[in-house]
């Protein structure tokens, strides 16, 4: 029997973890990931949370996932089907099935499959794989529940604590089928249960005997698989979710600056991650503040930015309409504050736990009178680093309150990050105020070229200024009503903004010659580069533009978006950024491919779209309205 099983070699592969949002999904998908990404495997990793704070047991709205595409190389997207998929009871196995491959593997704990759970999840009868369409053949049936109780027999652990460890069971069964190295998930259980020995002892034995029982019955599998790592770039590696590199990046744009970090923030998903991180880094300097609402903590990272620190403040959708009043005062005072909008389905309250870009108009435009900012659209878990290091980079150097958009999609994903050397990032320069300028201080007086204002601190001798939300005169600071004041620093607040230098627009593909350019922000990056792939594999010339920069645009933006007969601009919204494009560039009128489902792209879907318009004739000269323009 053992010759009987072949070890084959894959390029990539999509394992999807599922089951009840108590057993312990995340951790056994986290765990299986960071392993991949300690052996040199690119990973790319979608946690699917329910909305639900404590859904029934078993009940479909309570099946939570964790998907990861892991790759010889690099990988930019989660997969939009599973090689793989572990349903640890039947709720898990109704909602994930049709994502997984035709021949994909399925492992089920078959000691949660009983009558009552097949009820739960609204099955018809007993027989759940053929009303499924499942061959038998695909399904690893094993009773895990029971398996892990006679293996930790003999621990004294309660019933209880026994059954949460049953998701270290499904992993064990996955290493083996991956021909993972235990001792690397040992190390990782070790270091986490560090303090509790006893239940990383418990893991560990839960985990092995998995493995065992995939080696011993071969898991009705006939092979099992490995994924060898191409070639990487020398250095540190770590798996991290954009969340914990948004923290990352505002500490490594403080220390650069050589400032104080500052967070006041309020927790909402799926931000709360970003002010968890940075609790942790008080011997970094870093000041974090739990503040009692939304609105207090956007007003408490202003008055921070005023004291001398790098201020942050981070939220979602929600939290953006509430701190809007006074991310305005960090504007008309002209201070450096980033503003972290992890955005998640809306409008209202609406699925706090799914990923949606559809507060860019919000950002962009959400506040009374004219207040323009800056806005960073991060386009994956590890540039979100950047993003942010840019963010704080912008707020300092040109004295301005800045957004970085992410989105639950990228802020809980994962991918594998090299650590960077803090010496070699871009040098940052606070705009602070000169000696030349002591005691002749005004607050709005500009740097010419820029038009930044010069930054004073509080008790500085010879720099004493007022600061508030009334508009006041550009040369001496005080209070004004006048009409022609009031134009000038509305004007001036605009061009400081617009003269902020950003890299140009990249076009990636068939740059010279494509009969398609894509173009999207932000997050949707990695699907829309493989769907570009998967075309130009087809042998259609496409290209890609993706922005990160979406106010200021990129100063090529209008000659690269001219460049091409047919431009799709794709967004997980009904139009926000086709919107910008055509209020910014003259004559400009795309198509659009909108999707609001909180979930992301599905690459054969854009696929099958973009080939459609690839095929279609160009339309003579257009008429009505641009909804015809709207890919359905």
């Amino acid at each position: 029997m053992e010759e009987q099983i072949e070890v084959k070699e894959l390029d990539s592969v999509v394992v999807h973890f599922s089951g009840d949002s108590g057993d312990g999904m995340q951790l056994a998908g986290n765990i299986f990931t960071t392993v991949s990404a300690t052996v040199g495997n690119g990973i790319s990793t979608f946690p699917d949370y329910p909305a639900d704070i404590r859904a029934p047991q078993g009940s479909l709205t309570g099946v939570s996932g964790f998907q990861v595409h892991i790759g010889a190389g690099k990988v930019y997207t989660p997969g939009d089907c599973c090689d793989v998929l572990v349903a640890m009871n039947a709720a898990a196995l109704k909602m994930q099935y049709r994502h997984c491959k035709p021949n994909g593997t399925i492992i089920i704990d078959t000691d949660s499959f009983g009558q009552r759970d097949l009820q739960k999840a609204e099955f018809h009868g007993d027989d759940y794989l053929g009303e499924l369409g499942i061959d038998p053949d695909r399904v690893v049936a094993c009773p895990i529940t029971t398996m892990v109780k006679e293996c930790l027999a003999d621990t004294g652990m309660d019933n209880k604590a026994m059954l949460k460890c049953r998701n270290m069971f499904a992993l064990g069964l996955v290493c083996w089928l991956f021909n993972r190295d235990l001792d690397l998930v040992n190390n990782y259980l070790e270091t986490k249960f560090k303090k509790k020995p006893a239940i990383a002892e418990a893991n560990i034995k839960v985990i092995r005997a998995g493995y065992d029982y995939g080696h011993n019955v071969h898991a009705s599998v006939p092979n099992t698989y490995r994924i060898e790592s191409t070639v990487k770039e020398p250095g540190r590696y770590m798996d991290i979710t954009g969340n914990k590199a948004t923290a990352y990046g505002l500490m490594a744009a403080a220390e650069r600056a050589g400032l104080r970090l500052f967070l006041g923030s309020y927790p909402i998903t799926p931000a709360t991650d970003i002010l968890h991180e940075l609790a942790k880094h008080k011997s970094m300097g870093v000041t974090t503040v739990q503040c009692e609402d939304e609105i207090a903590g956007c007003a408490s990272a202003v008055g921070a930015a005023f004291a001398g620190a790098l201020a942050a403040t981070s939220t979602s959708g929600p939290g953006i309409c509430l701190k809007s009043e006074a991310m305005n005062l960090a504007l008309i005072d002209e201070l450096p504050l980033v503003i972290i909008d992890v955005q998640r389905g809306g409008p209202s309250t609406g699925m706090p736990t799914k990923s949606e870009q559809t507060d860019l108009l919000q950002v962009l435009y959400g506040r009374n009178g004219e207040s323009p900012m800056p806005v960073i659209a991060a386009t994956s878990p590890t540039d979100c680093f950047d993003a942010a290091y840019n963010a704080g980079k912008i707020a300092l150097e040109h004295m301005t309150p800045v957004v970085l958009l992410t989105d639950a999609f990228i802020a809980n994903g994962s991918s594998a990050w090299k650590l960077p050397n803090i010496e070699e990032l871009p040098e940052i320069h606070p705009h602070f105020v000169t000696e030349e300028q002591k005691y002749k201080y005004t607050p709005y007086k500009r740097d010419p070229e820029t038009l930044a204002r010069y930054w004073a601190i509080p008790g500085m001798e010879g720099y004493t200024h007022i600061l508030g939300g009334l508009e006041k005169d550009g040369e001496t600071g005080a209070i004004s009503t006048d009409p022609e004041n009031h134009d000038k620093m509305d004007r001036l607040r605009w061009d400081k903004v617009a003269r902020i230098p950003v890299p140009d627009l990249e076009v990636m593909g068939d740059e010279k010659d494509a009969d398609l350019l894509i173009v999207g922000f932000g997050s949707t990056y990695g699907h829309l580069y493989s769907a570009m792939e998967e075309l130009r594999g087809k042998g259609h010339k496409v290209a890609l533009a993706q922005f990160k920069y979406v106010n200021p645009l990129p100063k090529n933006t209008a000659e690269v978006l001219g460049r091409y007969k047919k431009v799709v601009v794709a967004e997980q919204n009904l139009g926000q950024l086709a919107a910008l494009l055509r209020i910014r560039i003259n004559h400009f009128a795309p198509y659009q491919y909108n999707q609001v489902k909180g979930q992301p792209f599905v690459v054969n879907e854009l696929v099958s779209t973009f080939e459609k318009l690839i095929k279609a004739p160009l339309p003579k000269e257009e008429s009505g309205t641009f909804y015809t323009k709207i890919l359905q």
